[in-house]
């Protein structure tokens, strides 16, 4: 069981991301689930500032911009986080498997948990090597700021199968 404590005692979950959210409805959904997920966990969401990309589109110029939003992923994590970053490489998991995980890591590592959603051009390779674990969620493409609702979604999930409470299957 994944520990509900209140205060210090609780897990503290970040999600380190890149660009804003302009959509109200996924606003909405972004709100409701750092709502619901209050009663297990710290959450943090921390939206870091997206490269605009130049009109023409050289792959080194993008290169530039990615490492711009990269470095300020990895200015942005806590030194003593365990890091999960959201890559299309990543494996692929359960809910179950995620709930799982999340415990194993509150238990035994650490209670301080960063999830890193990259920007429209992912995530270099330095942040991947930083990384503890690589999940994905799917090999479809997704836009970065659904999967942000995707991840509270099932970070919802992990602590209501951790917890044995009823949630939709």
């Amino acid at each position: 069981m994944i520990k509900k404590d209140v205060g210090e005692n609780m897990l503290n979950i970040n999600i380190v991301c890149v660009g804003k959210i302009k959509e109200e409805y996924l606003k909405s959904a972004i709100a409701e689930y750092s709502k619901r997920l209050s009663k297990y966990c710290l959450l943090k969401i921390i939206e870091l500032q997206d490269e605009k990309l130049p009109d023409k589109q050289y792959e080194s110029t993008l290169n530039k911009c990615k490492e711009k939003e990269c470095e300020r992923i990895i200015n942005s994590i806590k030194k003593e986080s365990y890091i999960i970053a959201l890559d299309l490489k990543g494996k692929e998991i359960s809910s179950e498997e995620f709930s799982e995980k999340i415990e194993n890591i509150a238990t035994n590592f650490n209670s301080n948990i960063t999830f890193i959603i990259g920007g429209t051009l992912g995530l270099t390779e330095k942040v991947l090597k930083i990384s503890n674990e690589k999940i994905c969620f799917s090999k479809m493409t997704f836009p970065h700021q659904l999967i942000r609702v995707f991840l509270l979604e099932q970070i919802f999930r992990a602590f209501k199968i951790s917890n044995n409470e009823t949630y939709h299957w």
